[in-house]
C-alpha cells in the first residue's frame, strides 16, 4: 500500500528548488504550513515566487521568507496589514515583484488551473489597472476581464487530519486556500497536525484526495503563529 509519509519537514521539501514557484495556504495564520515553511528557510531556497492570499506575519514562516529576502514575486490579494513589515520592506526597496489579484479572481484561477480550464472570464477589474493588457469582452452588456489558470511547481499546505494515502481533513478556517491549492500544483506537501489510521476518516471527513497529495509529514502546531504580542510588536 502507497505510504505517502516522510519523517520531518526538512525531507519533505528537500525537492523545492531555487526559482521553485509554491503555493502556500492559508488565510491570514489559519491553515498556514508554518513548519513546511520554516524547513524552506533553512534548507536556504531562494528566488521563489510565491502564491498567498496574503504577505504573512512578522519574521515567521512566510513572512520569514520575505524578511531573508528569499521570494522575487508574489501573487496575492492582501500583500499588506500591520505584520506584513517583512514584505513592505522588500516591495519598497524594489526587491519583490507584486502581482496584485481580487481574491475571488486568485481563487477561481487556481481552481481553474487544477480543473484542466483555459481561462474565464470575470466582471472583477474592467476598467482598472488589473486589466490592463488582458482581453475585454461584452457579454450582455457588462465588460467582463480574461483570467488564465494559476498553477505552481510545489503547493504547501496544512490538514488537521491525514492519513499515510494522503486524505485530508480540515478544521475550522483550515479549510481556506488549502484544499483548492492541492489540486492544482505538480508536487503537493502537506503538514498535518494528526496521522491517522487508513479508515479512520469517513468519506465525509475527506475534504482532500490523497490522489492530490504526493507527501504527508505530522507535526505540532507551532504557537508562534499563535501569538498575539508578537503580532502588536510587529505591528
Amino acid at each position: 500500500m502507497i505510504d505517502k509519509t516522510v519523517a520531518n519537514c526538512g525531507e519533505a521539501v528537500a525537492q523545492v528548488f531555487d526559482g521553485a514557484s509554491i503555493m502556500f495556504g492559508g488565510f491570514g495564520n489559519p491553515g498556514v504550513p508554518a513548519n513546511l515553511i520554516e524547513a524552506i528557510r533553512r534548507q536556504g531556497t531562494t528566488n521563489l515566487v510565491a502564491i498567498h492570499n496574503g504577505a504573512g506575519i512578522g519574521d515567521f514562516a512566510l513572512g520569514g521568507l520575505f524578511q531573508d529576502g528569499r521570494i522575487r514575486k508574489l501573487t496575492a490579494s492582501f500583500p499588506i496589514n500591520p505584520g506584513s513589515w517583512a514584505f513592505r520592506e522588500r516591495y519598497l526597496k524594489g526587491d519583490v515583484e507584486l502581482e496584485l489579484v481580487p481574491q475571488g479572481t486568485l481563487v477561481e484561477r487556481i481552481r481553474a488551473a487544477g480543473a484542466g480550464l483555459g481561462g474565464f472570464y470575470t466582471p472583477t477589474g474592467p476598467g482598472t489597472e488589473l486589466a490592463a493588457g488582458k482581453e475585454v469582452r461584452i457579454f450582455n452588456g457588462r465588460e467582463y476581464v480574461l483570467e488564465m489558470p494559476l498553477d505552481a511547481d510545489f503547493a504547501l499546505i496544512k490538514a488537521y487530519r491525514g492519513d499515510r494515502l494522503g486524505n485530508l481533513s480540515y478544521r475550522k478556517a483550515m479549510r481556506n486556500f488549502n484544499p483548492i491549492m492541492a489540486t492544482a500544483a505538480k508536487v503537493v506537501i502537506v503538514e498535518v497536525e494528526e496521522l491517522v489510521a487508513v479508515g479512520s476518516l469517513s468519506m465525509e471527513e475527506i475534504h482532500t484526495p490523497g490522489i492530490f497529495v504526493d507527501h504527508i509529514v505530522q507535526i505540532n502546531r507551532d504557537p508562534r503563529l499563535f501569538d498575539p504580542q508578537k503580532e502588536r510588536s510587529a505591528s
